[in-house]
């Protein structure tokens, strides 16, 4: 059988989707990422805010017409969407023949299975005990690849489903990473990706002392030429990790600590632990540590309750603070969460004009933090030539990829995919970097 695979969402998504990959492949079956002709269709889905819900509700829609036109035999859907609205995805979309939980992804083939012989499985195993070792079919490039080394949250903050379809904190065995990291690096793996919901987490479920500073002293004797981390709660760190951090020059100098907000009371409606004071302190601290450090964030506008004026002190800890790069979004309320049945909701055009302000405001941030690079010269991963700009594209440490700008540049000779070169920056374009390769 041919099995095709879409998936949507987070890395960490991504990493179950290659998961089930491998366990088809195990099983003699193709496998592919072209759903076009596929006997079955795994679609892995997000459920995390109502844009992915959409995303994910127009993927199904896209497959069953390829259904309806003969060219796709099964539809299997699977996780956070299908964990969140369960039984009702069936009789909502009667185009899916069968449904995987996020505490079943390694069901997969005994779904399909059934799917083959004409049932309609509903697998929903329990979401604190998943099975996350194992073979991974990488579908990424094979330059870059996700390490998931912890899956599920406790973190609970108000806005938030995650812990309802992702379950308890679960640390991974650091033997097991290592291992799956250093089959990785054989395959030519040049930049690994640690992630989790909450990667400063990391251990504290075994004994409640934080590991990762450990793990990755362990993970920078592997020859990987840039190991980047995502995400790092500001409430976690330890002087041992920003030491780590510091000294390793494998670890990429670009953080993503996800703060969501700057006023105090705001903070404390959303459950995050900390004030503005103590996340202002932390970043201090990083930036002194650290030289060269780009901060990535992430910030919500219109939490129930926020005034203008709550709003205002979140714009000028932005213009203070000048994070190199922030993802911002309306509120987005959620069935399930105590922030959905919060009294004063922010009536949504509110929060998205809020979050374009902050959007505007950023924009000319990281426009400043571009034109500071015009002139150097920068170390770039390239990512391959791209045919409608005309010149090779690739990302600095400063750009994570899919969430992050690129850089674009010209040689004088090939430059194969997941080659490191450097490129001295000439010029921005709509906020990513332009140059070319210097010798």
């Amino acid at each position: 059988m041919k099995i095709a695979f879409v998936s949507l969402g987070c890395a960490k998504n991504l990493v179950n989707t290659e998961q089930m990959m491998a366990l088809c492949r195990a099983q003699g079956w193709e496998v592919t990422t072209d759903p076009d002709g596929a006997d079955v269709a795994v679609l892995n889905t997000c459920g995390f805010i109502e844009s992915a819900k959409s995303e994910a509700i127009d993927a199904v829609l896209a497959l069953a017409r390829l259904k309806e036109e003969g060219r796709l035999g099964k539809l299997l859907a699977a996780g956070c969407l299908v964990q969140r609205y369960q039984m009702e995805m069936l009789e909502e979309l009667p185009e899916i023949d069968g449904l995987l939980g996020t505490g079943s992804y390694t069901d997969v083939v005994e779904a399909v299975q059934a799917m083959e012989e004409g049932d309609v499985p509903t697998f929903f195993g329990d979401i604190h005990r998943t099975v996350e070792d194992g073979a991974r079919l990488v579908s990424a490039p094979a330059y870059s690849a996700y390490l998931k080394i912890a899956e599920g949250c406790d973190n609970h903050c108000a806005y938030c489903v995650i812990p309802s379809l992702r379950g308890r904190y679960r640390s991974r065995e650091m033997d097991s990473l290592l291992a799956e990291a250093k089959g990785l690096a054989d395959q030519g793996t040049r930049e690994l990706i640690v992630v989790a919901q909450d990667i400063t987490r990391y251990g504290t479920d075994w004994d409640g002392e934080r590991h990762l500073p450990q793990l990755l002293t362990e993970l920078c004797k592997l020859p990987f030429h840039w190991i980047r981390l995502h995400y790092l709660y500001p409430d976690e760190f330890t002087d041992e990790l920003i030491d780590v951090i510091a000294r390793e020059p494998r670890i990429v100098k670009y953080l993503d600590i996800p703060i969501q907000h700057a006023n105090d009371r705001i903070l404390k409606a959303m459950n995050r632990r900390g004030t503005r004071a103590e996340i202002e302190a932390l970043f201090a601290t990083l930036r002194a540590k650290i030289p060269g450090l780009v901060l990535r964030t992430s910030l919500i506008t219109g939490l129930p309750g926020e005034t203008d004026e709550e709003f205002q002190e979140l714009c000028d800890f932005l213009r203070a603070q000048r994070l190199e790069r922030a993802g911002i979004f309306p509120f987005s309320p959620e069935e399930g969460t105590p922030a959905f049945d919060m009294p004063d909701q922010v009536p949504g055009e509110v929060a998205r004009r809020r979050a374009e302000l902050l959007v505007d405001l950023q924009s000319r941030v990281m426009d400043d933090y571009n034109a500071r690079r015009l002139g150097t010269v920068m170390e770039v991963l390239c990512e391959g030539f791209d045919a409608e700009a005309g010149c090779f594209r690739g990302r600095s440490y400063a750009d994570s990829p899919d969430v992050d700008g690129h850089v674009f540049f010209t040689a004088a000779g090939a430059v194969p995919a997941g080659e490191f070169v450097n490129v001295r920056i000439t010029g921005t374009e709509n906020g990513d970097l332009t140059g070319e390769v210097e010798d």
